[in-house]
Formats: C-alpha cells, sequence, structure tokens
C-alpha cells in the first residue's frame, strides 16, 4: 500500500463495491427481514447490471501482476519490495473469491456453499490484516494498524455471517466496513503520500539514496504526537461519517421503495416472493 496509487486503487474498488453491498442487503431485508440471507456477492438481471463484478474480475489480476513485477522492479527497499510480493499475493487470495463466487453460482450449492464462500473471504482479510503496512514504521503505522482494526470486523463479520447468513447486523457491519476501509484508505494515502494534506512538521524519508520510499518523519517529537493524534481524530471522522451515511441510505431504502435493488424483479426478490407464497399457503393450509 506504499503509494498513493495502490490507495487510490483500493478506494476505487472498495468503496462502490461496500455501497453496493448495503443498497443490495438493506433491499432485501426490507423485503423480507424474516427470510433474509446474506449471499458473497448479489448478483441481479439482466446481467449487464454486475457489471462491477466483472471489471474486479480483471482488474483485480492485473493489480496483483503490477505489485509483484513493476514494484518489485522499481522499488529500491528490500522490506518493501518483500511487502509488495506479499500484498500481490492478497489481492490474487481476492481475485480467487471472486473466481469462487461464479463457481458457486454456476455448479451445485452442495459442493460450493455459502458458508465455505464466507470462510474463505474471512480468511482472505485475515491474511490481509497479517500484510498490512508491513515494514512501515513511524507515525505512518498508525493508520495501517487503524485500517487492519477495519479488516479484522470485516474478517469477522465474514466467519459469523458463515454460519448464521440470516443476521443483518453482521451484513450491515460488513457492508459499512467496507466502505469505511475506502474513505479511510484513500484519507491515509493523502495524508502520508501528498504533501497538500500532510502534516506540519513531517515528511519523507529518504531511506535509500535517490529515492523516496512509504515512510513518513516529523523533524520534532511534538509534531510526531499531534501528528498521530490527528490521524485518530480524523478516523474519528470518518467512523462518524460512514455510520451516517450507512442508516441515512437504509432509512432511505426504507421509505423509498422505487430507490431499492430489482425493485419489482431480479432473481433474488423472486425467490424470496416465491418463499412468502409458500409460507402464506402453508399458514392458510394450517388454518383450514
Amino acid at each position: 500500500m506504499a503509494s498513493l496509487a495502490t490507495h487510490l486503487s483500493a478506494f476505487i474498488f472498495l468503496l462502490p463495491t461496500g455501497l453496493r453491498r448495503l443498497v443490495c442487503s438493506s433491499s432485501l431485508y426490507l423485503k423480507s427481514p424474516a427470510l433474509f440471507k446474506s449471499k458473497t456477492w448479489f448478483f441481479s438481471e439482466p446481467r449487464w447490471k454486475n457489471l462491477d463484478f466483472y471489471i474486479l474480475i480483471i482488474a483485480l489480476p492485473l493489480s496483483s501482476f503490477s505489485e509483484t513485477f513493476i514494484f518489485l522492479t522499481f522499488s529500491g527497499h528490500p522490506t518493501y519490495r518483500f511487502a509488495f510480493l506479499q500484498q500481490s499475493m492478497v489481492v490474487f487470495l481476492f481475485w480467487v473469491l471472486l473466481l469462487l463466487i461464479i463457481l458457486r453460482e454456476n455448479v451445485d450449492p452442495l459442493y460450493i456453499n455459502e458458508g465455505f464462500a464466507f470462510v474463505f473471504a474471512g480468511l482472505t482479510f485475515l491474511a490481509e490484516y497479517f500484510v498490512m503496512g508491513k515494514g512501515i514504521t513511524g507515525f505512518s503505522s498508525t493508520a495501517y494498524d487503524l485500517l487492519g482494526t477495519l479488516t479484522l470486523v470485516s474478517a469477522g463479520c465474514s466467519f459469523y455471517l458463515s454460519v448464521r447468513p440470516s443476521a443483518f447486523f453482521a451484513e450491515f457491519l460488513l457492508s459499512s466496513g467496507l466502505i469505511f476501509k475506502g474513505t479511510w484508505i484513500l484519507q491515509s494515502g493523502l495524508s502520508l503520500y501528498t504533501d497538500t494534506f500532510g502534516f506540519k512538521g513531517c515528511q519523507k524519508v529518504m531511506v535509500s539514496p535517490g529515492k523516496e520510499d512509504a515512510e513518513m518523519g516529523c523533524d520534532l517529537e511534538e509534531d510526531g504526537f499531534r501528528a498521530v493524534a490527528l490521524m485518530r481524530l480524523l478516523f474519528i471522522g470518518h467512523a462518524i461519517l460512514v455510520l451516517l451515511l450507512s442508516f441515512g441510505l437504509f432509512g432511505l431504502l426504507s421509505k423509498n421503495q422505487k430507490l431499492r435493488f430489482g425493485e419489482g424483479g431480479g432473481p433474488l426478490l423472486s425467490q424470496l416472493d416465491s418463499e412468502n407464497m409458500l409460507i402464506r399457503t402453508s399458514a392458510e393450509l394450517e388454518i383450514e
């Protein structure tokens, strides 16, 4: 993650994914709370509406390839070279997860069930946590420690949904966590790797001749303490904004059915309608 470009790419991947997931899961929950079941990916009809999924299928292996070869070639510090290699493997694992989701949609669910896909997602988040901010020291590590907390939350939600897919609070937390990760990754990139949004008295440290690697240093100890405090304050600000956004979006969907995912059609809502019909029929037969 040691560049503004990688932070921006992660933001572009995570924010739309989190928003889409929040809209889809909230729509299905509002449609029928008793029958809600989380999915690793919420597909919709027609197929072109899943364009974001197919973009990720193409973009993630390209991103992994870039980090493996380009950064290993041009990053002069051995620590960062190893870190980029680890990050490329994590990106590759997320790509494997998408392939697993495709298989899940096209083969018998008995072979690849939703629970297994969520477990794999949780393990991938854990792998991301263990390589996040590898080799980065100084106050920059604070940003990655906070990002690691969000990654652990995502892993925990994935594991919980693998055994309790009907737990909407875990799905809501996972979706909001992806949004939060996206905004915080962008904030970290801007704060750590740009002069415009950097902290007063802190700048990039030259750890190898002629190269600026992903390490920040402050002129005075007080500047470092102030930078850490501001980083944590920004994190709290992002948390409040994401929380307001998530609850605001859920409230908007509850008030306006036209804004819901797949309202009036789509395979997921059709399945819910069928299950609702079976429940009503069973209840009528019991009454009779």
